[in-house]
């Protein structure tokens, strides 16, 4: 049931609450952030209708829109993000609507590199008969750095003022695309190579995580803000990571052995992504043993099979003394951690 103002009156009436209790606990519970509701089916549409919004301002864009002009994209950008603006804040404020709005409130967010591109284009940074703004989604480049780190800015604010977790999804995006298109702004008068590249999305995914650590501890008593900053840290991480080649077998092994860490990390602090990312690592490794390393080894499969086994029966294990297991792997934890995990539960 939403909670009116007119059932504290009746609270009041019934001499559960005295009259001059009633103003202040209602303005008391406006204050408060709207709760995260469960997810049910018209949640389906909020995502869907959202999700198709936002990819049609941004990655199904084409060359036409280049009619417009430089002025009239960013006129356009600017009119759609002020609109979704102010919808978010009907939604939010008056409809007690946290979902809608934040789909809302992310789609102003994809506005900002629009409007970036449309005002760089306007003033001849952009040569209009070649470059089309869905190739920001498309190719590495470092002129895009602007219209990141716009977006990153512009985003951050607005962030602040909704205070919506869906809203960090496009900045994580947009930072995921940062660790991409900095190797050629960093390199641009030198010959950058693959390897470049992959050192550059380690080094930033790193920062992602760091970045996702400490606003996990700072929000531990609201919503999820970390989760997909998370998620795209450690794209940029692990991609680059999985990306390097080498004909060590040691360092081959490290890999695999940075993988079973981002797993043990994951129990940790209760995260499942890391669990994700570090058995496609694991499992990767696995399979290059298996087609290159012992390819023409009889029993490998063998091994290869007790070990998959091997890797069920831990998982039962984990699963019947998974407290306990947490709780030893947590106690080395900080405290704000420890509490942090508590409030996730």
């Amino acid at each position: 049931m939403e909670l009116k103002q007119r059932h504290l009156e009746q609270a009041s009436q019934q001499g559960l609450l005295t009259p001059e209790q009633v103003s202040p606990l209602w303005n008391y519970l406006q204050s408060l952030p709207p709760d995260s509701a469960s997810f049910r089916a018209t949640h389906i549409l909020f995502y869907l209708g959202g999700l198709i919004a936002i990819a049609a301002m941004s990655l199904f864009m084409t060359l036409s829109w280049n009619a417009f002009g430089g002025i009239g994209i960013f006129l356009i950008a600017c009119g759609y993000g002020v609109a979704a603006c102010l919808v978010a804040d009907w939604l939010l404020w008056q409809q007690r609507q946290p979902i809608p709005a934040g789909l809302l409130a992310a789609l102003a967010v994809t506005m900002v590199p629009l409007a970036i591109y449309g005002l760089q284009a306007k003033l001849g940074y952009w040569d209009a008969s070649h470059t089309e703004y869905r190739d920001f989604h498309r190719y590495i480049d470092w002129r895009w750095l602007m219209m990141e780190l716009g977006t990153l800015l512009f985003g951050t604010i607005l962030l602040w003022r909704y205070r919506l977790p869906f809203m960090v999804m496009p900045l994580a995006v947009v930072l995921w695309y940062l660790s991409m298109d900095l190797t050629p702004f960093l390199f641009q008068n030198d010959d950058y190579s693959w390897h470049h590249r992959q050192q550059v999305s380690m080094v930033v995914g790193l920062l992602m995580l760091a970045l996702a650590f400490y606003i996990d501890l700072r929000t531990r008593h609201t919503l999820d803000f970390a989760w997909w900053i998370y998620l795209f840290g450690l794209m940029a991480f692990w991609g680059g990571l999985s990306m390097q080649h080498s004909d060590s077998e040691l360092n081959k092994f490290l890999y695999c052995l940075i993988n079973l860490l981002l797993i043990t990390v994951g129990g940790m602090i209760g995260r499942r992504v890391f669990a994700i990312f570090g058995g496609m690592g694991v499992a990767g490794y696995l399979g290059y043993l298996a087609w290159d390393l012992f390819q023409d080894s009889l029993i490998f499969p063998f091994i290869l099979s007790l070990i998959g086994l091997g890797i069920i029966w831990l998982g039962l294990l984990w699963q019947r003394h998974e407290a306990k297991i947490q709780h030893q792997l947590q106690r080395h934890l900080p405290a704000a951690w420890r509490e942090l995990l508590a409030q996730r539960r």
